[in-house]
């Protein structure tokens, strides 16, 4: 059971110690992020710092100049939290301490971008604009996305890729301090925020015959019982019934497209840029109406492209079983388990959980996150991987 943990440059360039710590874990591989969104991450163990502040969404490597010079949208370099080539410095580090090393690309998800360019942005059914939230419909931000992914992905001596938020972004940010859990939206109230109605998408609802100012209108009337308390149980079929049938499936079908052919289009592009045998996965939620980092997919067209996908199993491994049910010869599915007991996480609990994901199908382990771990987690995962095997 090859095992993987996520580490950010930060976590090993400036530490010594850092990349042999990493490796005695057990894992065979690091993912390194390449290009992060904003972040304020804990570093407990790192000899110069404890706290690093990740101001705006960057690429840790040097862009390269004229692969970007006609862009409008170009990726914002790091600030003093990964200066010059920290991604290359602490790919270095791992790699010679016998890991192989995989990039960790998020995409759809940038502050920075939506205050600088507020066009580019998801805009809600009420007219308010989600910065943090590209909206993948439109054409500028799609070939940016697909060029930062080229880019972010195929980093000298990476073996692989994983992408995250490769997909349509939402309401739920998981950044800065969110006060928005005051009303309980669910699955079809998330969804129904998450809608977009910028001019691309607005276009979009016109050529499946929607009027969108209608459809707007309409959203908004299906969300006031939300407002009001209501929450309705169940997934889309909730979705179905605040919004009708009819609307729901329409704006689904819109959405889906889109997505699918964002991802479809970036991991071929990945694929042409890599060398042979380069692994891109991608970081997936199988139900494909959900929006953020774990982007919905459908389990069967994904697995046909990618090499495999990364799947959240902190609350449980069952989204595993649709990837199952669709996975092809050396289709990689790998179970995601947060391993910080401070974010959720039960590292002691890691040995039975990743074997309950292995009897739903899974393939591979990544561990989150072995930089903002403490050190008794640590030792619980180092504990559980040489039981594992």
């Amino acid at each position: 059971m090859k095992a993987s943990t996520f580490v950010y440059p930060w976590d090993v360039v400036g530490d010594p110690d850092a990349a042999a710590r990493i490796a005695g874990l057990g894992v065979r591989q690091a993912t390194l992020a390449s290009a992060y969104h904003s972040t304020r991450a804990l570093t407990p163990r790192h000899p110069r710092h404890r706290i690093v502040t990740a101001r705006h969404a960057a690429v840790l490597y040097p862009a390269d100049a004229e692969r970007w010079q006609e862009r409008r949208l170009r990726p914002y370099a790091a600030g003093d939290w990964a200066p010059g080539d920290a991604y290359g410095a602490a790919a270095s580090d791992l790699a010679e301490a016998g890991l192989d090393v995989h990039t960790w690309v998020v995409l759809a998800h940038n502050s920075r971008m939506g205050e600088e360019f507020p066009d580019t942005s998801v805009v809600n059914a009420y007219g308010d604009r989600y910065p943090w939230a590209p909206c993948i419909a439109q054409p500028d931000t799609r070939a940016y996305l697909l060029e930062l992914a080229v880019e972010a992905a195929v980093r000298p001596g990476a073996a692989g890729t994983e992408l995250e938020s490769l997909g349509w972004y939402g309401l739920a940010h998981l950044h800065a301090h969110d006060k928005t859990a005051g009303v309980a939206l669910g699955d079809a109230g998330q969804y129904l925020m998450s809608l977009c109605f910028c001019p691309s998408c607005r276009d979009g609802c016109t050529q499946l015959g929607l009027d969108p100012d209608e459809l707007a209108a309409a959203v908004r009337r299906a969300l006031e019982p939300v407002w009001h308390g209501e929450s309705p149980a169940g997934g889309w079929e909730a979705v179905e019934k605040l919004l009708g049938g009819e609307l729901a499936t329409a704006t689904r079908a819109w959405r889906d497209s889109v997505a699918r052919s964002l991802q479809t289009e970036a991991v071929a592009a990945v694929r042409a840029a890599a060398p042979e045998g380069f692994q891109i996965l991608l970081h997936a939620d199988p139900a494909s109406y959900h929006v953020g980092a774990n982007a919905g997919v459908d389990p069967a067209h994904i697995l046909s492209v990618a090499d495999g996908v990364v799947v959240p199993c902190t609350g449980g491994p069952e989204l595993l079983t649709p990837f199952a049910e669709q996975a092809v010869e050396d289709s990689v599915l790998a179970a995601n388990f947060t391993i910080v007991s401070g974010m959720g996480g039960s590292p002691a609990t890691l040995v039975e959980d990743v074997t309950r994901a292995v009897e739903l199908g899974a393939t591979e382990v990544r561990l989150y996150h072995a930089g903002l771990a403490s050190d008794e987690d640590l030792s619980l995962v180092t504990e559980a991987l040489a039981r594992l095997g």
